[in-house]
């Protein structure tokens, strides 16, 4: 079993023959999850790259089709109701 330690910059490196075996590149992301026995290291799968015409129709919505300056309006108000909040 491989073994490594923690570098001063809380760095671990894992063994090269995890990461090949794993195929895990530079810059791989990982969810860390604290269980039982110690420490859980979870790749993140990033989501493939999608357009906005193939799931624009999954989305529910009801009503009138709006504008584009309608929604602008939306936005703006919504962030200053935030802004007013302390939000933003």
């Amino acid at each position: 079993m491989p073994i490594t330690k923690l570098s001063t910059k809380g760095q671990v490196i894992l063994p090269q023959v995890i990461r090949e075996t794993r195929e895990w590149k530079p810059g791989t992301e990982f969810l860390v999850e604290e269980v039982a026995g110690g420490i859980l290291l979870r790749p993140i799968k990033p989501f493939p790259a999608s357009r906005l015409e193939d799931v624009a129709g999954c989305l529910r919505y009801s009503g009138r089709p709006r504008t584009i300056a309608e929604m602008n309006r939306a936005v703006e108000k919504e962030t200053k109701a935030r802004r007013g909040r302390g939000r933003y």
